[in-house]
């Protein structure tokens, strides 16, 4: 038992020897406010690799891969064909508690950065990245090719909430990093995870975390908030709401 114990703490060691790097990352903005006439915006992520004294001399370039996860949610695909001249779903693959928002942003490109087992591992980049489907009652991932899967991908892609740059991560100096994060107009609310990936000579140094928070303000809030706490008096408010109008419709359009 004790020698198992020490092998674990030498691995431990050992493992911490060899991650002598350490991320230190900012977002510019923590919290963002959706507001109405909100159209987008884009964050800043910016941050700094810092060595100690058991980090190799001859270790003086990096890669890295940030990815920026936002809220989960379970999603449906369809297909559709044309019957009859007339276009119909024919089949739908639903997607459980995938990413709202999902972007993968390098300094260079992914295959360049470490190994395909290694990126498959770490998930570095779409195709990579784990999208749990319900395929005839099981739960798994499908090989990147799959019909739904790239369909999913690239609707999601051309709403601006799907993304992945290989030149987006800038190094200014050899350690010191920046990267934009672009958020679109109908950017989901909630909490976005950002993960910071380290390498070195196509191995995994590393990595870090940060978050940010998107959240909606304004009437629409107060609207969405109230019906979420208080289902009883939204559906009076709404109902006396619909006789008010109606009634004012009346007067407003009544035939003398």
């Amino acid at each position: 038992m004790m020698r198992a114990a020490l092998a674990i703490l030498l691995v431990l060691l050992l493992g911490s020897a060899a991650r002598a790097e350490r991320l230190i990352v900012s977002v510019s903005n923590h919290r963002v406010t959706v507001t109405p006439n909100y159209s987008g915006e884009e964050l800043v992520l910016f941050g700094s690799v810092e060595k100690d004294a058991t980090t190799p001399a001859d270790r003086t370039a990096y890669d890295l891969v940030v990815t920026v996860i936002g809220p989960r949610a379970d999603m449906v695909t369809r297909r559709k064909e044309r019957t009859f001249g007339i276009w119909i779903n024919t089949d739908y693959r639903q997607f459980l508690q995938v990413p709202s928002y999902l972007a993968l942003f390098a300094n260079r490109p992914f295959d360049l950065i470490t190994s395909p087992e290694i990126a498959r591992r770490q998930q570095i980049g779409l195709n990579n990245v784990l999208l749990t489907q319900r395929v005839s009652g099981d739960y798994a991932d499908v090989v990147p090719n799959d019909a739904f899967r790239s369909a999913f991908i690239r609707l999601r892609t051309q709403r601006g909430l799907y993304r992945e740059d290989p030149s987006a991560v800038t190094f200014l100096t050899p350690t010191l990093f920046r990267t934009g994060i672009p958020l679109p107009a109908e950017v989901p609310i909630g909490t976005y995870e950002v993960e910071i990936k380290l390498f070195a000579n196509g191995a995994f140094i590393g990595k870090t975390e940060t978050a940010f928070e998107i959240v909606k303000v304004g009437f629409e809030q107060f609207v969405a908030t109230t019906a979420r706490q208080n289902g009883l008096i939204y559906g009076l408010a709404t109902v006396a709401m619909a006789l008010m109008t109606g009634w004012m419709a009346s007067i407003v359009f009544r035939k003398d």
